[in-house]
């Protein structure tokens, strides 16, 4: 099993729309606005590191309107 932690910016006013898109994805265990830097925290989870890359290219960042910009930190064991 694979694991991601997602930060994203959003445009305003669109942080609680896209964290229920987030939410309501598959692989996707949870999704949160947040504080700081980032406008939401996600958590993806698939078999491998592979499935969750092209999750996020594919539904992700081009699909869900509102982000602008994303970073992605890889889970190790």
């Amino acid at each position: 099993m694979a694991r991601v932690y997602l930060l994203a910016n959003v445009l305003p006013g669109k942080d609680k729309s896209v964290r229920d898109i987030l939410r309501a994805s598959k692989g996707v265990v949870y999704a949160d606005v947040v504080t700081g830097q980032y406008d939401i925290m996600a958590v993806i989870e698939a078999k491998d590191i592979n499935d969750i890359f092209n999750k996020i290219l594919k539904d992700i960042r081009k699909k869900i309107k509102g982000i602008t910009r994303t970073e992605t930190f890889i889970a190790v064991e």
